[in-house]
């Protein structure tokens, strides 16, 4: 066998023997990822309704507005693209997909603790928390593993 040849089977013996991205993330997460990337491009509705002159009901962690272009309403646009992003790095198996995670799961979390002494408990803690711990686990073990191309 060639030196050539010897390196591509090594490459595709050690390819079969490392976890693939995908199968780190349950379920649960797969599916809140669909569901934001949904989110997302309702996000970018919202700026298009706004720049025409709408007025549209936004909520998210407890922030709520009708005016898609007031601090809120940014905010909130600005939450909802950045899930989405989250989410296509986790489907797609991207490098950055997790640190961007648990950044994602750490400033929810943060935002929904902020908005308990604004209004009430927010659900949202019961995913969020769960959500962090996960992708806290799986850090160092998505870094190593192998991206599905």
């Amino acid at each position: 066998m060639q030196e050539s040849e010897t390196h591509i089977l090594d490459d595709i013996v050690q390819r079969m023997n490392k976890v693939k991205r995908k199968d780190l993330l349950p379920w649960w997460i797969k599916a809140f990822s669909w569901i934001f990337l949904v989110f997302g491009a309702l996000g970018i509705l919202g700026i298009v309704c706004g720049i025409l002159g709408y007025q549209i009901t936004l909520s998210f962690f407890g922030l709520a507005t009708k005016d898609p272009f007031s601090m809120d309403g940014i905010v909130i646009i600005g939450l909802l693209l950045f899930k989405a992003i989250v989410s296509y790095g986790l489907l797609w198996e991207q490098g950055w997909a997790v640190v961007a995670g648990i950044i994602d799961a750490t400033l929810g979390i943060l935002i929904c603790i902020i908005m308990v002494f604004y209004s009430s408990y927010r659900l949202e803690l019961v995913f969020l928390i769960p959500y962090l711990i996960k992708l806290l686990k799986i850090k160092s073990q998505w870094e190593q593993a192998v991206q599905i191309t």
